[in-house]
């Protein structure tokens, strides 16, 4: 009997109906049978065992930079277009930058970003409580559009400082933006990309330039503040990763409250422990994450040759890391498929990690926390509005999230 193909690029993203219904019988069998894949659709190597993962997205001396990558890299070579004469910096984020711009650009937006999140709870709570108090709960409703959209928006907007009238336009560009990320766009998603990439970069430029005259409490003024005095980054730098921030933190963490709230309303004994006890929140989060991350992959290009689960890596050679198989590798984690907030702590990597970890990681962990827990003692009898209905994925490759989550309370 002939043993069955391995998947290719295309059939581990959810453009493929079997994986888009359910990524592990994908996964788990590609895992056991070959653990270090070299695809040739993308290609690159494809990792899913844990412990390799893990290593490697750990591993401070690989590249992140596709322009790294060999020519035959075709899937990393996609996101390599750089006009001549043009500094990398000036046309891409830390996401895909090295060192020493990497680790120059990072470091004061870490500074002043991560120091807003350490004293941003109380905003994140009343923008949930608003969004909470606009829900229509007399009949059924779509938490995907009433709530897990429109929080994490409205939260990064808040912190950059965006006026309330202008939400409206901040949305339907954050929707537009979230395209740069898809390298199978359709040309109409990639005009929509286009319009919105034009319409933030000449947002941020002029608030840049408000700010530096009337600074206010927020994080585009406190980035203008460390230019001042002396954090070596450019206005055009600024703006790219000003725009990175709101890609990154928009969606994942839609994503991340979504699919923690049907996780916990398919599993009524893992919200049972919640409602018991709220402070495991952090555990319910974390497990969540490890369960049904909001990203399946990220990628890593080889800056020598290497040795991975036996096949021999050269330089400029690439690696497609599976974050969502590492996180149900039965290795690691007993039970692996079993959501279970009571799991005994073991490190995923939903965030990646080393040098390039989810710069939003922080911000994304306590909108899900306040989320959560808002929203169920909101509604005590928050319920699926039809318990057999199959759930419906979003085809967007690499993420992971609900088209919809019909409920009622």
């Amino acid at each position: 009997m002939t043993e069955k193909p391995l998947p290719n690029f295309i059939q581990l993203t959810p453009l493929d109906p079997v994986f888009r219904a359910d990524p592990h019988v994908v996964l788990d069998d590609l895992r056991a049978r070959c653990p270090v894949h070299r695809d040739d659709t993308s290609g690159s190597f494809v990792l899913t065992r844990y412990d390799d993962v893990r290593a490697l997205v750990s591993d401070r001396s690989l590249w992140r930079d596709p322009m790294k990558a060999e020519e035959g890299a075709t899937f990393q070579r996609r996101f390599a277009e750089q006009p001549e004469g043009v500094a990398r910096s000036d046309t891409t984020s830390i996401l895909m930058l090295d060192d020493p711009d990497h680790e120059r650009i990072r470091r004061p937006l870490v500074q002043a970003f991560y120091a807003r999140v350490a004293k941003f709870r109380p905003e994140v709570e009343r923008i949930v409580d608003e969004a909470l108090d606009a829900i229509d709960a007399t009949g059924p409703f779509d938490l995907m559009s009433a709530f897990c959209v429109p929080v994490p928006i409205d939260v990064i907007a808040s912190i950059l400082g965006v006026d309330h009238e202008r939400l409206p336009e901040f949305r339907e560009w954050s929707e537009g933006v979230i395209q740069s990320l898809n390298p199978f766009r359709t040309e109409e998603q990639t005009a929509h990309m286009e319009r919105a990439n034009e319409a933030l970069l000449n947002y941020f430029t002029a608030t840049i330039a408000e700010r530096r005259g009337a600074p206010r409490d927020d994080l585009i003024s406190d980035m203008t503040r460390l230019q001042a005095d002396g954090a070596p980054l450019s206005d055009i730098e600024l703006r790219i990763n000003l725009g990175a921030l709101l890609i990154g933190g928009n969606l994942t963490t839609t994503d991340l409250i979504g699919n923690a709230v049907r996780l916990l309303l398919l599993n009524p004994a893992e919200l049972a422990k919640l409602r018991a006890d709220p402070g495991i929140i952090n555990a319910v989060v974390e497990e969540a994450l490890r369960y049904e991350p909001p990203v399946d992959i990220t990628g890593r290009i080889a800056s020598r040759e290497l040795c991975v689960g036996g096949a021999r890596v050269k330089p400029t050679q690439t690696f497609t890391l599976s974050l969502r198989a590492a996180n149900r590798d039965p290795k690691v984690f007993d039970d692996p498929h079993r959501f279970d907030v009571s799991r005994r702590h073991t490190p995923h990597v939903a965030f990646g990690g080393g040098a390039h970890i989810c710069i939003g990681a922080p911000l994304a962990r306590l909108e899900a926390q306040v989320a959560l827990l808002r929203l169920f003692q909101r509604f005590p009898d928050l319920r699926l509005a039809d318990p057999d209905a199959p759930s419906v994925w979003r085809t967007l490759p690499f993420f992971r999230g609900l088209e919809w989550l019909d409920l009622r309370a």
